[in-house]
């Protein structure tokens, strides 16, 4: 396994060309879920397991799960921004630079976990009322430079949330110890 599969367990996201509705759905679905499955995940761990990077040079398991109620966090309220203003451009933030943050280290999760079990159940409200409309508003990320419709950005975040649960079963999997990689 080369260290881009590492990065990448379950590849990188790919926007298909035209989101159908059961696509949609599908997406929304990944997203309700997410928070159940970080918590049956990471629920048991120890300090040491919580400490384990998902590969070299990554996050440990805790970065993860902070990062993770960091992301959902902005993406309800860029959904927001979505609905509320015509075509707005978001704010980024660098992801690097929260993970290093006191919140973003601290071995304790739970208040992260609460957070994602929260934002969640507000993030599903809002889903659930979209109408066939609200899917093609749009965002920009200035960033990127990359213009992110409803559909879009569900695509992004379903991937998101089982893209970093393949990094926490990774770096379950390897404890740290990636020497058999090189």
């Amino acid at each position: 396994m080369n260290l881009e599969k590492l990065k990448y367990p379950i590849g990188n996201v790919e926007f298909p060309t035209n989101i159908s509705s059961k696509q949609v759905e599908g997406y929304i679905k990944d997203i309700n879920a997410f928070p159940q499955k970080m918590i049956d995940l990471v629920k048991d761990l120890s300090i040491e397991s919580l400490n384990q990077m998902y590969r070299p040079g990554g996050w440990k398991i805790k970065q993860v799960v902070h990062h993770c109620a960091d992301s959902h966090m902005n993406a309800v309220i860029r959904l927001k921004w979505t609905l509320t203003e015509d075509g707005p451009t978001i704010k980024p933030y660098i992801e690097e630079k929260w993970a290093e943050l006191a919140d973003g280290v601290s071995d304790d999760i739970s208040f992260s976990l609460l957070l994602l079990q929260g934002i969640h159940q507000k993030w599903s409200l809002l889903l659930d009322a979209l109408s066939a409309e609200d899917l093609d508003t749009f965002y920009i990320h200035p960033t990127e430079g990359i213009t992110f419709t409803m559909k879009k950005m569900l695509c992004l975040y379903a991937w998101h949330g089982n893209h970093h649960l393949a990094h926490i079963r990774q770096a379950l999997k390897y404890k740290g110890d990636f020497s058999d990689l090189a």
